[in-house]
């Protein structure tokens, strides 16, 4: 089988974003298939693909083919000029879709403009096999945010929208509500969707041995510093530490996005002593110092959207690297870190509980071993990316037969 995998986002270890798509490819190419990846260039990725100036630039990653589109994308940009990167990889990504010879097409977003080459393929007289994977709930997640608010524009994207779960013949979600909205919002009897979250990439994140006695406890959030993630509720957790006399508890921030320089500035002006900011690294990178702080922290604005509706990175690296988990919204991440007691949930927006929380895992050191031990466990047992690669390649193969199979009928 040889699948074209559509993903504006690629990147390898190297870069300093996500890798699901990288870890997909390869698992196919294990399995035995073909692979080629369409992307564009995002400031914090790397296709492993040198530049080459050309509009569409061929290379080799690992046993898979890549085709990188020359349409630059920083989540710095504005919205106006993201939008007008996505629909330009849409079409670019259409065109190679309906020319390009492949037996399966799958394309993940976001953004939900990445499902035009699979509606494309559908509407017209090539028919291929699509399946569509969902990471993030669209449109609903950019009008919570308040991004989108143009009805014209959000009556497009809801078309879109619909088009892109029934045109799929088999769809994906990240998280078991993404999954839920997709069996709601499409047309009955296309089947249920599959839930393949993010992984652990466990043997990248290795837990150390437990921190020194009397040492102070490092918390860590990594990732986009953006509006939908909530750093505000960090920052005034660190106020209150501060006010406290909690000089033994330190929050660092790796990580870069468009909200960071804000939030640089506001330590700044309230001298917030105990946070520190440090700029993005390359996963592999992000591997080696992760598992060396004391706890990670999870946290989103508190948006009914997000609650069941994502599938973060940071919450399986957290958990590979063995650190207990703070989470500040309820949901599906809430309800796995208290089932499995390997960390704790807070309620949004409560800064003080949030402070409670950091206070009580510095004074209680079992606890945060315990934690710890079974973060790890977690990972292994339920996330562990080798297994879900393996679920990913075996659904993309029973929906290239069933499309055959229905062929034949």
């Amino acid at each position: 089988m040889h699948v074209l995998y559509l993903y504006q986002h690629f990147s390898t270890p190297s870069g300093s974003t996500g890798t699901r798509a990288y870890e997909m490819a390869r698992s196919l190419v294990a399995a035995g298939h073909k692979v080629t990846v369409v992307c564009g260039v995002v400031d914090t990725a790397d296709t492993g693909v040198p530049a080459t100036g050309k509009r569409i630039t061929h290379g080799e990653v690992d046993g898979f083919s890549v085709l990188k589109l020359d349409f630059p994308y920083s989540n710095k940009h504005s919205l106006k000029k993201r939008a007008w990167n996505f629909a330009r990889y849409s079409v670019a990504a259409s065109r190679i879709a309906l020319t390009y010879d492949y037996d399966l097409l799958f394309a993940t977003s976001t953004p939900l403009t990445a499902a035009i080459p699979g509606i494309a393929t559908r509407l017209t007289r090539r028919k291929k096999p699509f399946v569509f994977e969902v990471r993030d709930v669209w449109p609903d997640l950019p009008i919570a945010l308040g991004g989108l608010s143009n009805p014209v524009a959000i009556r497009a994207l809801k078309l879109l929208e619909k088009l892109a779960y029934n045109c799929s013949h088999r769809t994906i979600g990240l998280a078991p509500g993404i999954c839920e909205l997709i069996d709601q919002r499409r047309s009955r009897g296309s089947g249920q969707s599959a839930l393949i979250p993010n992984g652990s990439d466990l043997e990248l994140f290795i837990p150390q041995p437990d921190r020194v006695a009397g040492s102070p406890l490092r918390a860590v959030f990594t990732g986009t510093h953006g509006s939908a993630n909530g750093l505000d509720a960090v920052l005034s957790c660190a106020q209150i530490l501060k006010d406290r006399g909690r000089t033994d508890i330190e929050i660092h921030m790796i990580g870069d996005g468009r909200e960071k320089e804000a939030l640089q500035q506001r330590a700044a002006s309230q001298r917030l002593t105990n946070c520190a900011f440090h700029p993005s690294m390359p996963k592999v990178e992000l591997a080696k110092l992760l598992p060396t702080f004391d706890v990670g922290l999870m946290t989103l604005a508190n948006l009914p959207e997000f609650y069941y509706g994502t599938s973060p990175n940071k919450f399986f690296d957290y958990i590979a690297s063995g650190l207990p988990v703070i989470n500040n919204y309820p949901g599906w991440l809430a309800g796995l870190i208290q089932e499995h007691d390997c960390g704790i949930a807070v309620e949004p927006e409560a800064p003080q509980v949030f402070a409670d929380a950091l206070e009580k895992l510095a004074d209680e050191p079992e606890l945060c071993r315990r934690y710890s031990a079974n973060a790890r466990n977690l990972a292994e047992d339920e996330f562990g990316r080798e297994d879900l690669a393996s679920r990913f390649a075996t659904t993309l193969e029973g929906a290239l037969t069933d499309f055959w199979e229905s062929k034949q009928r």
